[in-house]
Parts: structure tokens; C-alpha cells; sequence
């Protein structure tokens, strides 16, 4: 079992750890918590109510935080043509197609998300499905499109995705602790409000049952999903 400090001990104490807050006082005790010597990443963890080995109940998708992440995000683009030269003007690290596909194969993995467009997934597949593993372009989470441009610009912007693990759980990340409160709040309103409505058809019952947010070295703060709505203003 991990074995926390004393700064983490501290960290827990100075605050109700069994409370469940709303989204904006747990924000503000995530980011007062974020007190390591590097600009912690901020994460939240939502375990829903659906079951993970149903197909008609699983949960993925993406969304456009408004403040982005924080994060650089290094892209490759597998395209050719006019496509490649949209890839590399909106910002892809890497650009290539046979090239690209031949380096991946030779052990290059200094990437995050990998994009393409639909005419180069068969020769990605072939040879790239085991080595990509879960960087492997999907439709479903906008890595593969053939307007390639707006892809990686939306990566590039703060795009993220979520999808339910083996155990019911998302996990994804909403900024940096260095981001005011204002933008840490509106990031997981966005993400959540999102979330809400991937809900599957086939889930029954309780649909949010828990949500925590922390800091990569801080203590989890724990949000009340009862009060987490889905937003008029965008439905």
C-alpha cells in the first residue's frame, strides 16, 4: 500500500475529505492543493453507472475544453497531398504517409495522438494496429477525418477524449494548476456537461456515481453529482 508524506497528510487534513463539493469549491481546494515544485496537471475521475462489457453502454467521446489543457500536445499526421499540407499548416509535429508509417515501425514513439486521414487507415492498420495500440486513429475520437486540418487543430487547441475503462471509470485530465479558478470550473462544467450526454440508452439507474478531482501530487476532492445538470444553454 502507498505510504503518503506528511505534506499529503496536511493536504488532506486542511480540508473535508468526505464533503462532496460542487464543482467550483472542489476546483478551488484542488488548485490551493497543488503546491509541488512543477505545475501539476489537474484530473478528475468519474465513475458512472453503465457496464463497461455491454457495447450498447459504452461511453466515448471527445471535447473541446474551453481553456484547453495545458499540455503540448505532440501530433503526427499520416496523409499525402493537399491533405499533408493542411496537416503540417495547422501545426502537426511530424507529417507523412509510407515514410511516417515505416519510422513508427522502426521504434519511433515521441508522439502523443496520432491523426490520418480515412484513404491512409488500411495501410495503417496493416501495419501499425499492434504498435499504435490505443494511439491508433479512430472516427470516434476525431483522429480520423478527412478535413485533417481542423483535427489537429482541435488537438492542438485542447481537444480531449474520454472513455469508460474496465472498471466504469473515465479518467481524463481539465487543465494545469497554474490556471485561475474560473478556467479549471468552466473546464470540468464543459466535460461533464459532455459526458452527460453521451449517456447510453441501455443505462439504467444512477448514471454519475461519483466524481474526484485532483492535482497529480494532490489529494482527491470529491464533487456531488447530484448537483452536475446538463446545460440549457447548449442543448
Amino acid at each position: 500500500m502507498r505510504k503518503h508524506g506528511k505534506r499529503f497528510k496536511n493536504l488532506v487534513a486542511a480540508f473535508d475529505h468526505d464533503r462532496l463539493y460542487d464543482a467550483a469549491e472542489a476546483t478551488q481546494i484542488v488548485k490551493r492543493n497543488a503546491t509541488a515544485k512543477f505545475n501539476e496537471t489537474v484530473e478528475i475521475h468519474i465513475k458512472l453507472g453503465v457496464d463497461p462489457k455491454k457495447s450498447d453502454q459504452n461511453v466515448r467521446g471527445t471535447v473541446n475544453l474551453p481553456h484547453g489543457t495545458g499540455r503540448i500536445v505532440r501530433v503526427i499526421a499520416f496523409a499525402r497531398g493537399d491533405a499533408a499540407k493542411a496537416a503540417q499548416e495547422a501545426g502537426a509535429d511530424i507529417v507523412g504517409e509510407a515514410d511516417l508509417i515505416e519510422r513508427v515501425k522502426g521504434g519511433f514513439a515521441d508522439f502523443d495522438i496520432a491523426v490520418a486521414t480515412p484513404d491512409m487507415m488500411p495501410s495503417i492498420g496493416k501495419e501499425l494496429g499492434r504498435i499504435l495500440a490505443q494511439k491508433m486513429p479512430n472516427p470516434k475520437s476525431g483522429t480520423v477525418s478527412p478535413n485533417i486540418g481542423n483535427a489537429v487543430r482541435d488537438i492542438k487547441a485542447g481537444k480531449v477524449e474520454y472513455r469508460l475503462d474496465k472498471s466504469g471509470i473515465v479518467h481524463t485530465i481539465v487543465g494545469k494548476a497554474s490556471f485561475e479558478e474560473s478556467q479549471l470550473t468552466e473546464n470540468v462544467g464543459v466535460l461533464l456537461d459532455a459526458i452527460l450526454r453521451a449517456k447510453p440508452a441501455a443505462s439504467k439507474g444512477t448514471y454519475l456515481r461519483s466524481i474526484t478531482i485532483a492535482s497529480t501530487m494532490g489529494p482527491g476532492v470529491r464533487v456531488d453529482p447530484t448537483g452536475i445538470k446538463v446545460t440549457a444553454s447548449t442543448a
